[in-house]
């Protein structure tokens, strides 16, 4: 059975968006968005993972894509209420632990 997917009619332009949003403030050059595949965040996405910081957002829209530039990218400040449920998302581990985990 296929996963549900993020991506839908209404949401599948958010990646122009945001890198439209980003040359229009004039930070491409230091701020970069990257496309991914998956990031198995499908009940919570779509998605935006914002380093530094290791700040994941969930649910996002185009509005939500504009105060999390404004706020976060551009003036430093996590925007708390967009942030994904923590039992989704956890710290970053080290390719070393994640062998630990694995037994390696």
């Amino acid at each position: 059975m296929p996963k549900p997917s993020c991506v839908t009619a209404q949401t599948q332009d958010l990646f122009q968006y945001l890198a439209q949003k980003l040359m229009m403030e004039g930070v491409m050059g230091t701020v970069q968005p990257i496309r991914t595949s998956c990031m198995n965040r499908c009940n919570a996405g779509p998605v935006m993972l914002v380093e530094p910081g290791h700040t994941m957002y969930a649910g996002l829209t185009k509005e939500k894509i504009d105060r999390i530039v404004a706020e976060h990218i551009l003036g430093g400040n996590v925007v708390s209420e967009y942030v994904i449920n923590p039992e989704l998302w956890d710290e970053p581990i080290s390719p070393a632990e994640m062998k630990k985990q694995m037994g390696r």
